[in-house]
């Protein structure tokens, strides 16, 4: 398994988890790029968005964003948050996992830099 993500998963690598359950495991961004930043991942390997299947991922992928809403009204960004899923090199992705950056408690811009 070379996935970073699917590793987290099965906790050979740490990571400071802020909620988990049976289809997603949610934890702070190593590199934080404001005062929250955290990340929610399936437990399912997904490399991209364009790899999620209509027909078998429609309730995880709800389920994704229903856990970053929650997660991020529990760490105190009723104000406003943002969500961010890149998709692919061109996208921005590094990680070929699909997973939701969460991001809040400070003035985001858009389009961001």
């Amino acid at each position: 398994m070379d996935c970073l993500f699917c590793k987290i998963v099965a906790g050979e690598i740490p990571a400071h988890k802020i909620y988990e359950d049976d289809q997603v495991i949610a934890f702070n961004d190593i590199a934080p790029q404001a005062p929250v930043h955290f990340l929610v991942i399936p437990k399912k390997h997904i490399a991209t968005l364009h790899d999620l299947s209509e027909n078998d991922d429609k309730v995880l992928a709800g389920h994704i964003l229903f856990t970053a809403q929650r997660l991020a009204e529990a760490q105190g960004c009723q104000e406003g948050f943002r969500v961010v899923m890149n998709c692919n090199d061109l996208g921005g992705q590094t990680v070929y996992h699909i997973h939701m950056h969460v991001l809040g408690q400070r003035q985001l811009h858009w389009p961001p830099g």
